[in-house]
Parts: structure tokens; sequence; C-alpha cells
């Protein structure tokens, strides 16, 4: 492959679509994790949050934004590519009844044995603390139901990606914020009157934001021409394929859910914040994640999909080798820029209120440790569905394991002395070995595709990406005495620093002819006659 692939200015245009909703969402995020952050500081209540959130955020994971999604997205774009209008609908229709009354019962249970899970998930150290276990488990129970809302906003997100709108879906996660901060702030203020907590609030808060995420795309749906007829066919054939890609999607999801499960236990056994620490670092360190991972996986999945239906191996292997190398001029310099300014950025946005000094420089020992991961967390991102459109979803299932146990391996030789930090270092390195693993199977399931082409880009991404690393290094170090003189000289040190490194990264990486980025500049020269 001499040029990137032709679809590649299509899935460039719709990840920036998704890339701009998606980074309105995670400013919301940052900001509802500010709220935490100033209200609660990183301790006794964020902690029991952090465990009871878990709890149903893996659920969802597992069955809902990670299994479901992928499976319903290659079966309803091959009803749609091979079916028609009727039978892709009532797919649809079908899919989402099953899915209300699955996870309604699936709530159910979990709400009924909530104190047995929360017990099963946190080691005797976090069991001393009187109180912790018992808000934990209250903490869960009132928030169970968002499995119900997110795994049906993810169906819907599903279809009309599949059907080309990819702004509202990207940009849904946004009202789970929203919610979440006007809901939960106005009722953690209301809650002590009732002799609760104000933690509680926030739970309540994450229910309502739930409802948001799926509320705000039923206009774009409808829109879309969706025809819902509610109706439970057990036997109907889409249902039954999606189910069994599902299968052993979720046995592949199964290992990372136990690793947050098993680091989760781990934490509960260390410094109490530690559980806090990892979750304000990972929330950051989810921000380029969805920015780039989360953006380029939505926009290629219905591409790739669409290829695998009409049996288009060529397009789909330029497709795919074109989306990876755009993941890595993405993901590689986000990933440096997390190391080199994790403590300043941590400072800026989290360092108010009931979050001190410590709480940053914990916090910013556990991003750094993520970001060495996040090419990887991205890359399989975008690696993943194309098994799934592939039909071969034995090959994640088989990589999930593996991190699984060299996770749990590296933490166990490193929770030592790396304290909290061997938990976020630990699953990193599991992902890049995913992402090794996962790489090989492919290529050759792929028949081959352009190593070359693809380790081209890679050497060009790390030479700017090197480039800005030595640029952030140098401001860093000019910069200092503004940032530490006020919080505003904290900003614009941070606020130089970033600007200036991407802009080094950019002019750098377009001077060694970095394909992707010098076609989308052409592009758009001819668009403006420059």
């Amino acid at each position: 492959m001499k040029k990137p692939a032709q679809d590649t200015g299509k899935i460039a245009r719709s990840a920036g679509t998704v890339g701009v909703a998606v980074m309105c969402s995670r400013v919301l995020g940052l900001a509802r994790e500010q709220v935490f952050a100033s209200f609660f500081g990183a301790g006794f209540a964020f902690d029991a949050f952090v465990v009871a959130f878990r709890i149903p955020n893996l659920l969802r994971d597992l069955f809902g934004e990670g299994a479901l999604s992928a499976a319903f997205v290659a079966v309803f774009s091959d009803y749609e590519t091979n079916k028609g209008e009727k039978a892709t609908w009532a797919l649809a229709g079908n899919v989402l009844v099953f899915v209300a009354i699955l996870l309604s019962c699936l709530t159910l249970v979990g709400v009924f044995f909530s104190n047995q899970i929360v017990g099963f998930m946190v080691e005797a150290g976090f069991e001393s603390i009187p109180g912790k276990v018992e808000l934990t488990t209250l903490l869960s129970m009132i928030m169970f139901p968002f499995l119900i809302f997110i795994s049906l906003s993810s169906v819907v997100m599903g279809i009309l990606n599949t059907r080309g709108r990819f702004f509202i879906p990207a940009l849904a996660s946004g009202f789970f914020n929203l919610g979440s901060i006007v809901g939960g702030v106005g009722f953690a203020l209301l809650m002590p009157r009732f002799g609760q907590p104000p933690i509680v609030g926030m739970a309540i808060g994450t229910l309502i934001g739930g409802m948001l995420q799926l509320g705000c795309q039923i206009p774009a749906l409808f829109k879309a021409g969706f025809v819902f007829v509610p109706r439970l066919d057990l036997g109907h054939p889409g249902l039954r394929r999606i189910l069994r890609l599902m299968a052993p999607a979720v046995i592949g999801l199964a290992p990372l859910q136990i690793n947050v499960l098993i680091n989760t236990y781990f934490a509960s056994s260390l410094a109490e914040g530690s559980l806090s620490w990892l979750s304000y670092a990972f929330r950051l360190f989810w921000l380029p994640v969805g920015l780039f991972g989360v953006a380029l996986s939505t926009a290629t999945l219905p591409v790739i999909a669409r290829y695998a239906a009409l049996r288009d191996m060529h397009n789909l292997r330029e497709t795919y080798a074109s989306s990876l190398t755009l993941a890595f001029s993405l993901t590689i310099p986000a990933s440096v820029g997390l190391i080199l300014l994790g403590e300043p950025i941590t400072r800026v946005i989290f360092q108010h209120g009931s979050f001190d000094s410590l709480a940053t420089v914990k916090t910013a020992e556990a991003l750094s440790c993520y970001a060495v991961g996040l090419f990887a967390y991205s890359s399989v991102k975008i690696m993943v569905p194309v098994f799934y459109a592939l039909d071969e979803t034995r090959y994640p299932v088989v990589g999930s394991f593996l991190t699984m146990a060299v996770n749990v391996l590296l933490v166990w030789l490193t929770i030592g002395f790396l304290q909290h930090k061997a938990l976020a270092l630990s699953i990193s390195c599991a992902m890049i070995l995913n992402f090794l693993f996962l790489s090989m199977v492919l290529y050759r399931k792929l028949g081959g595709y352009s190593l070359r082409y693809l380790f081209s880009g890679l050497a060009k991404v790390l030479g700017a990406s090197l480039a800005m690393g030595l640029w952030l290094t140098g401001v860093h170090y000019l910069l200092a005495p503004l940032a530490l003189a006020s919080f505003l000289g904290s900003v614009a040190a941070l606020a130089l620093a970033v600007g200036t490194g991407g802009a080094v990264y950019g002019v750098a990486l377009y001077a060694l002819g970095f394909k992707e980025l010098t076609m989308l500049v052409d592009r758009f020269r001819q668009r403006f006659g420059w």
C-alpha cells in the first residue's frame, strides 16, 4: 500500500466529528471529576463510590458497550447491506426488547445481592473502616439500574453509527456527565436533610445521567428512519447470530473485567485514597483514549463491517492499516504529553477544595503508568471489531485471558515496592502484550497488509514525538517559576506547554512526510484555495 486507503479521508472526517463530540463529553466528564475532587477529595466517600460504581460499570462493559455494541453493529450492517429496510428494523426492535428484559432481570439480582458483591470485591483493610462497606452497598443498589439505560444506549448508538450518524451518539455521554453533575450536586446538597451523606446524591445523579444518555439519542434514532415494533422473538436468526457473536466476546471481555476487580481488591489493601488516585488518573487517561481510540474505532467499525459483508478484503486491509497508523499518530504523542505533564495537568484540574497536593502527586504517578499503554488501549479498540466483522471472536478471548494472567503476575511481583503505581503499570504492560498478540493473529487472518507502510508511519510518529518531548522538557523547566506562582500561572504554563508542544509535533510530523497528515492538509488547502 503506497498511499492511505480510499476511506481514510472519510474515516478521518467521521473520527473528527466523533472527536469533537467526545471532547465535549470528556470536558464535562472532567468537570464531573472536579466536582468529586472538590467535594470529597481522595478518601472514604470517594473510595466507596469508586467500588460501588465499578460493579454496574463492569457489567456495562461486559454486556453493553463492549460485546453487545460490536456484535450488533456487525449483524445490523449485514442486514442493512443484504436484507432490506423492513428486516433491518425488525432486528433492531427485537434486540432492544430482548436487552431491556435481560438487563432488568440482571439488575434486580445485582440490587438484591449488592452486599455480598461488595464484600467479594474488597480486602479486609477496606472492611475494617466503620461504615465503609455499608455506604458502598447503598451506593451500589442506587446505581445498578444505570446498567439498563447505558446498554440500551449502546444499541441505539450502533444503529445511528451504521446509518452514518456519529455526532449525537458521541455527544450522548456528555448528557450523562451533565445529568451526573447537575442532578448529583443538587441531590448531594439535599441528602443531609434526609440523614444521608452527600455522596448518595452523586449516586442518584449517575442514574439520572444514564437516563439522559439514552433519551438524548431517541429523536435522532427516529430521524434516521427507525420504526419500532415491540416484539420478542428468541428464535430470530439475527438475534441468535448476535448472541453467538456476543458469547465469545463476553468471555473475551471477562478477563479484562476480572483484571479491574483484581486491581480493586489489591488497591483496597493499600493506603486509603489509593482507589481514588487510580480512579482520577484513569479518568485523565481515558480522555485521549476516548478522543482518539474510541473516535477512530467508532468511525472505522461501520466501514470495516461493510467491507466484511461485501467480502472486499483488499479495501478492508487498507482501511485497517491506515486507521491503525492514524491511531499511532494520535496516541503516542498523547502518551508523551501525559508522562511529562501529568503533575501540572492533575494540579490544574483537580487540586481544589478537598483534593490536596499529596493527591496530586499520587494521581500523577498513576497517570504516567497508565499512559505507557495508551497506544495499546486505543489500537485494540480498533482491532477487536475487525475480528468481530470477520467472525473470528475466539482470538480476542485468548488475548483477554493472556492479559489477565500477565496483569496478575506483574501486580503480584511489583505491588510491594510500587504500591498503587503497580496496578496502573501492570495493566498497561498487559495491554501492550495483548496488542502484540492480536496484531500477529490479525496479520495472518487478513492475509497480510503493508507492514512497510505501517512501520514507516510509526517511525515518523516516533521521530515527531521525540521532538515534542524534548520541547516539552525545556518548556516545563523554563515555565516552572510561572506554574508555581499561582493557579492562573499554572493554567497559563500548562496551556503554553500543550499548545506549543502540539504545534511542534504537527510541524515535525508534516516535515517528515506523514502521509495521512499531508493528505488531510492538501485537501484542506484545495477546499479553501490555499
